[in-house]
Formats: structure tokens, C-alpha cells, sequence
């Protein structure tokens, strides 16, 4: 599965709110004024980088935005809330976003 398959930003206002990639694609044309074909295929491409470049084990930052990068969670127990009895997680990875300062002050 791309990265962009069933993607959905989402924004926390007053009332919640979800940006989809196809308004995400619409306002990034709007915003850069180009076609939203062209906004489609720049998205694309920088979402499908991103995942490619966390996939080979690297950290992607975006200065003033944030970064990304892969980490490992290790093996644990947990317990099923239904019956309380003790399971065993796998190990897995998962993907950290850390918002930069800049991100972070423009919510604030």
C-alpha cells in the first residue's frame, strides 16, 4: 500500500475537523498556484519520499515542520481487556513524528 492510499490529516479546531489528501492536494494548488494535477503528483511524491526514505532506515526532518523516523518497540506483555489474562506483544516498528518549534508555535 502507498503511503497516500486512504490518507488523512488531521487537524484539531474548536470542532474536530479531518483534512483528506484530496483537500490537501487542492489547497496546496491553490495555495502555490499550479493545477491540482501538478499539487497531486508533488503530494504524492513527497509523501511516497518520505516513506521510502523511512523504510531504508533514515530520519527525515523538515526543518521548522517536524521529523520522522522509525522506531523499535520491544517485545512486552500486555493483558486482553476482555478476559484480563496476560498476552504477549510482538516486537514491532512504528513511526514518530516530532513537531519542529515552528509547528509547534503556529498551534500554540
Amino acid at each position: 500500500m502507498d503511503c497516500h492510499d486512504n490518507a488523512r490529516f488531521t487537524f484539531s479546531h474548536a470542532e474536530e475537523y479531518s483534512m483528506t489528501l484530496d483537500e490537501l492536494t487542492s489547497a496546496v494548488a491553490e495555495k502555490a498556484g499550479i493545477t491540482k494535477a501538478d499539487s497531486t503528483k508533488a503530494v504524492r511524491a513527497i509523501l511516497d519520499s518520505i516513506q521510502t526514505a523511512l523504510k531504508g532506515g533514515d530520519k527525515v526532518t523538515i526543518t521548522g515542520f517536524g521529523s520522522f523516523e522509525v522506531v523499535e518497540r520491544a517485545a512486552r506483555e500486555g493483558r486482553n481487556p476482555q478476559t484480563g489474562k496476560t498476552i504477549k506483544i510482538e516486537a514491532s516498528k512504528a513511526v514518530r513524528f516530532k513537531p519542529g518549534k515552528g509547528l509547534k508555535d503556529s498551534v500554540a
